[in-house]
């Protein structure tokens, strides 16, 4: 397919310090550098594009910028050797939205370096119903084994249950075996979350979160997505030798923990970060998400698909806790 003169885009701009986030038409010249351009059928939104787009946070490091941290799509062309026009490849994290320009287009220019060809099984719509989100949750369960977690070892707790990482965490840790409990505030996701492989359903604010700096012994592992006192409460209950996969601060970016449950118990707080996760590293979570971490329920987890014209009214029920599971965002023209 010939590279059009101009495409559509949503794009993010700071006028007079207010964050304003439109639909536009632009060319190629406006996207930044890279070696391949990208024909882009799917993008997705993350708690991360939300907070982008609605300027909640402070992500983009530079405006104007295209949205979306999150990219499957084609080959238009390429000026490295490894790819190669209409090969199937996906784009998630490193920078996009944040210091380049994103998914959020019809057409997207990137680093080949940023560049994952689509494991054999998946395809581009599985991606993005993966996305970043579905990376990180795999990361997170790649580097707790890597560290002797074992389904036997004992409960795993996930924490932001009923959100991409969360959902996504839990129907990949019961298929491995794992006996999951998943912590939410939505006491009407009970259903869902149990449907994807959840054992057992703990509801936030029934949760003494204690203020020893060890509490009784729970957890053989967790993957925590909220941080702040609900992060503190999981390390004072983990069990000996346990590992934490730290990987979102939706609760707060303070730790008041003390190093009792690292020194007496031997906890492991394994940090997560799926944005600058080097390139080998990348390519084997991706084969593993196309394998043994291919999710069973990912119609489930996927709950909305929506168009590039419906971006504009999206994000808020992302910014208000509002939104349960994943949202695909279709790019591509029919």
């Amino acid at each position: 397919m010939a590279m059009p003169t101009s495409f559509r885009a949503f794009r993010i701009h700071n006028e007079n310090g207010n964050v304003i986030s439109r639909l536009e038409t632009i060319s190629l010249d406006d996207l930044g550098p890279g070696e391949v351009v990208i024909r882009v059928e799917f993008s997705t939104i993350n708690f991360k594009d939300a907070l982008a787009a609605t300027g909640a946070g402070k992500i983009l490091r530079r405006y104007p910028l295209v949205g979306g941290i999150d990219l499957a799509g084609s080959v238009v062309s390429s000026s490295d050797p490894q790819f190669s026009a209409g090969q199937n490849v996906l784009v998630t994290g490193c920078g996009l939205s944040e210091t380049h320009d994103g998914g959020y287009a019809e057409y997207a220019r990137v680093k080949a370096e940023w560049v994952v060809p689509i494991p054999a099984g998946l395809d581009a719509f599985d991606c993005m119903a993966l996305g970043t989100a579905g990376f990180t949750a795999a990361l997170g369960i790649h580097q707790m084994e890597r560290n002797g977690q074992q389904p036997e070892s004992g409960e795993v707790v996930v924490t932001g249950a009923t959100g991409g990482v969360g959902s996504l965490a839990i129907d990949m840790l019961a298929a491995r075996g794992y006996r999951v409990v998943a912590v939410t505030g939505k006491q009407s996701a009970e259903n869902y979350l149990k449907s994807l492989g959840a054992a057992r359903i703990l509801l936030r604010e029934a949760i003494d979160l204690g203020s020893r700096p060890l509490e009784a012994a729970q957890w053989a592992g967790a993957i925590d997505n909220i941080g702040g006192d609900l992060l503190t409460w999981v390390i004072r209950t983990m069990s000996f030798g346990g590992n934490i996969a730290s990987i979102g601060m939706a609760g707060g970016v303070e730790l008041k923990a003390t190093v009792l449950p690292f020194i007496l118990r031997g906890v492991n707080l394994l940090g997560i970060n799926s944005v600058l996760t080097p390139r080998a590293l990348r390519l084997e979570v991706w084969q593993r998400l196309a394998t043994d971490l291919n999710p069973r329920h990912l119609d489930r987890i996927v709950t909305h698909v929506i168009g590039l014209d419906d971006l504009p009214t999206a994000f808020d029920p992302y910014i208000s806790g509002a939104v349960v599971g994943r949202t695909v965002v279709r790019i591509a023209s029919q």
